[in-house]
């Protein structure tokens, strides 16, 4: 009995392992959940005691223990309120004791993902005197697995996984324009085509510039409304956007008739208070490469460029009550790219970037959010790529990968759903002119 029990525990313990090295999510599920809260349940105490994250014993106690001659009060704890395993880690809902605030968790998450031996450890605020620890096992960005059940919904999109277990979302609504930077095979056209695949599927106008002869965006045609792959073009759609943009503040203006007795829920300064039948498509717009748009060498170049620029800088500012948001990619996106770009970027609310090949690239999307933000993003590995850094107003950052999208994953989205590309009578002349035949010629190679 004894030898089956021991071959039993080593066949166990070979699994585990097998699973650790081989399958990191599996063995989480299995084995390392159970370990790591039996883990925290038994070390809390003593890890929070080495990690500085304990205070003194109130005056009354210490003054007591002095009066009666007793033991010296010990070092009190934080209180643990509890613990809630995830597929991909722990969180940990902690009570600060007085005299704590949100900054000692977050300076001590280092030593805590040491003491802990988990992969990430990473700290916020939910309320006053209240933090959340989020511990991720393992390394979740190794392999990204997006989770079956996705909170998809109208210009919101789920884009990667982050570091902590959850998924990043792109929100339109709430960050309108946005900014993703990288240098050569970082990912970022992986970010790109995943991202125009789940718009695909959504009631929404796609508009691309692609000035790299449309190389990047042209196979994705069947989808979009509008298509520029060369500046001179761009610099005409983006005039054209902006025409657009003033009729539909001209629609806003006609049925806002504010007057005592309007209803507050009628009352509207954007597209989205507007009658269904009256409201415009959304659009997005996708800039592939903003240096091939923002650089001259002639001056009727420069005359050009200055045309889209300032079209750019309006749609920026203006867009997003009319229902237009900005997606720009590129390498760098500095000063050195001319007058207008700086205004450009302080309208640009999202920022993302992939690998950079220097600091400066990152603090063209970082400098102005977070000097830490800016060291992660020169810190991410060359055999990383679609993993990249967010970095948010208010000072927050995290680490995300993007789930890997290939072109044809990405063609096949866009030909799937080339019955919702809207017609924009605006954009006409810039739809592009597929070979209908010729692109569903592949659907149906795919589906014998």
């Amino acid at each position: 009995m004894t030898e089956l029990l021991l071959i039993a525990l080593a066949v166990l313990l070979g699994l585990a392992l097998l699973l650790r090295w081989r399958r990191p999510a599996w063995y989480w599920m299995t084995f390392g959940v159970l370990l790591a809260m039996l883990k925290v349940r038994f070390r809390y105490a003593s890890v929070m005691d080495a990690c500085d994250l304990t205070v003194p014993a109130s005056r009354l106690r210490l003054t007591l223990a002095r009066w009666f001659n007793w033991d010296t009060p010990r070092q009190r704890v934080p209180r643990l309120l509890w613990i809630r395993p995830t597929r991909t880690g722990l969180r940990l809902r902690i009570r600060m004791q007085p005299g704590q605030d949100a900054f000692d968790y977050s300076a001590a998450v280092d030593r805590l993902r040491h003491a802990f031996g988990v992969h990430q450890v990473t700290s916020r605020e939910i309320k006053p005197g209240t933090v959340e620890i989020a511990m991720t096992g393992y390394d979740v960005l190794r392999r990204v697995q997006m989770p079956a059940r996705l909170d998809r919904g109208e210009l919101r999109i789920p884009i990667a996984l982050c570091e902590d277990g959850s998924v990043h979302y792109r929100d339109y609504k709430q960050v309108p324009h946005a900014i993703t930077l990288g240098a050569s095979g970082s990912g970022k056209s992986v970010t790109q085509r995943r991202v125009i695949a789940e718009l695909a599927a959504q009631r929404v106008a796609l508009v691309g510039i692609d000035c790299k002869n449309g190389v990047e965006l042209a196979p994705l045609a069947r989808r979009f409304s509008a298509l520029a792959d060369n500046p001179d073009d761009a610099a005409d759609l983006l005039e054209a956007l902006v025409a657009r943009m003033e009729a539909t503040y001209q629609t806003i203006r006609r049925e806002q008739r504010i007057s005592a007795d309007t209803p507050d829920a009628e009352i509207t300064a954007d597209i989205w208070g507007l009658p269904e039948h009256l409201r415009p498509v959304p659009v997005v717009l996708t800039i592939d490469e903003i240096a091939e748009l923002a650089l001259f060498t002639t001056t009727k170049e420069k005359k050009r460029r200055e045309r889209a620029v300032v079209a750019l800088v309006r749609l920026a500012q203006l867009g997003r009550a009319a229902g237009i948001f900005v997606d720009i990619y590129g390498q760098r996106f500095g000063s050195e790219l001319g007058d207008g770009i700086t205004m450009l970027r302080a309208q640009l609310t999202g920022r993302m970037s992939h690998r950079v090949n220097d600091e400066s690239s990152s603090k063209m999307a970082f400098g102005d959010v977070s000097p830490h933000a800016v060291f992660a993003a020169t810190q991410i590995r060359n055999d990383r790529p679609g993993m990249a850094v967010v970095g948010y107003s208010n000072g927050d950052w995290t680490r995300i990968r993007s789930a890997y999208t290939s072109m044809r994953e990405a063609v096949t989205a866009c030909n799937r759903n080339a019955d919702l590309t809207p017609d924009l009578p605006e954009l006409s002349r810039f739809r592009p002119l597929v070979d209908l035949a010729a692109a569903e010629a592949p659907q149906v190679a795919e589906a014998a």
